[in-house]
């Protein structure tokens, strides 16, 4: 039994491979992606693909060998693979769902500190030898916490899935006032205690900090674009640590040059890695290379769950995380594991 690995994964996925299977790693640089003609290339030799979420696999790269057997992406989005053709030519498509959530929910709550309280300014203002004296207008930031007498701020959650939910519970010991939107998620908002269900508008016309977990789709791409940027309070932020193009980059890039809001923190891209034209040279932002799962301990959880559900997707079982289950019930996918 053959996988071919798009990228260099961490060894704990690979030592549970290699245990099985042969292991056949694409060989270029780990900060690339594999061209196309690689993916290809080393797919007709293999019988499981394990891709990340920088590699696209497409109808050509599917079809590039009749006989695979299936894909492990390795991540929790999918949005990389055309998971509708896979379905049609009966092949089953994994992810890793779960093993992110606290580490994710975790770098949202460093960001929205980050930005409200002018950490990364105040760290290149000390690096650059500006610091002479204390002053008591120097980088002055928002409070998180209403501390003394003061109001709570008001936490606008968009996605109310683990990771939404995993950064409300944070949220707790800051004394919040937390409004959520998700209207696939309205009636758990309805039930959880200590949350207030907003419309869109409504709850960025009144939130002073704003953090993005909804799962990408045709809904929500550009979700939040030049009108919801309007709404948005000139002294709050926008944190995204979900997916780039969730954000219509330009139009954020416009609302932070024109002090429309108060400032934005970024894990994630519209055009990973690219950024729109402006948004490097703002200087009311705070930009990170996708680290929501960058923890050892995560990365190592991600591998070993993808390298579980390559194994059984080798073994011709039903993997564990599939997501497009109905796949095992179509006539592609039995042709393809009895080999015909």
């Amino acid at each position: 039994m053959r996988v071919f690995v798009t990228r260099m994964i961490p060894e704990a996925g690979l030592t549970l491979l290699r245990k099985e299977a042969k292991v056949d790693v694409w060989p270029g640089p780990e900060d690339e992606t594999p061209p196309k003609e690689e993916i290809i290339r080393g797919v007709r030799k293999a019988d499981v693909l394990l891709c990340l979420l920088t590699e696209e696999i497409d109808r050509a790269i599917m079809e590039a060998n009749p006989r695979l057997l299936g894909i492990a992406n390795h991540a929790v989005g999918y949005n990389n693979i055309d998971v509708r053709t896979a379905t049609a030519l009966g092949i089953p498509v994994t992810n890793t769902p779960g093993v992110l959530t606290d580490t994710t929910a975790d770098l949202a709550w460093a960001l929205i500190m980050a930005v409200a309280r002018n950490i990364v300014q105040g760290h290149q203002y000390v690096k650059r030898g500006r610091f002479k004296i204390w002053g008591p207008k120097l980088l002055l930031g928002m409070d998180v916490s209403p501390g003394g007498r003061g109001k709570p701020k008001t936490l606008g959650i968009i996605g109310f899935g683990r990771i939404g939910q995993a950064v409300l519970k944070r949220s707790k010991g800051f004394d919040m006032r937390v409004l959520v939107y998700d209207p696939l998620q309205k009636e758990t908002i309805e039930q959880t205690e200590g949350v207030t269900y907003r419309e869109l508008a409504d709850l960025l016309r009144e939130s002073d900090l704003i953090t993005l977990h909804p799962a990408l789709s045709k809904e929500t791409h550009h979700l939040i674009g030049e009108r919801e940027l309007s709404l948005m309070k000139p002294t709050a932020f926008l944190v995204n640590t979900s997916r780039g193009p969730i954000i219509d980059e330009k139009a954020l890039v416009k609302a932070l040059q024109e002090g429309r809001i108060a400032g934005a923190g970024l894990d994630v891209y519209e055009n990973e890695p690219d950024l729109a034209p402006g948004l490097m040279e703002c200087e009311n932002v705070v930009l990170l290379p996708h680290l929501g799962s960058a923890s050892r301990e995560t990365r190592d959880k991600m591998a070993t769950m993808a390298a579980m559900n390559a194994l059984s997707l080798l073994k011709k079982e039903k993997a564990p995380n599939t997501v497009n289950p109905e796949v095992y019930d179509t006539e592609p996918y039995h042709r393809r594991i009895e080999g015909t």
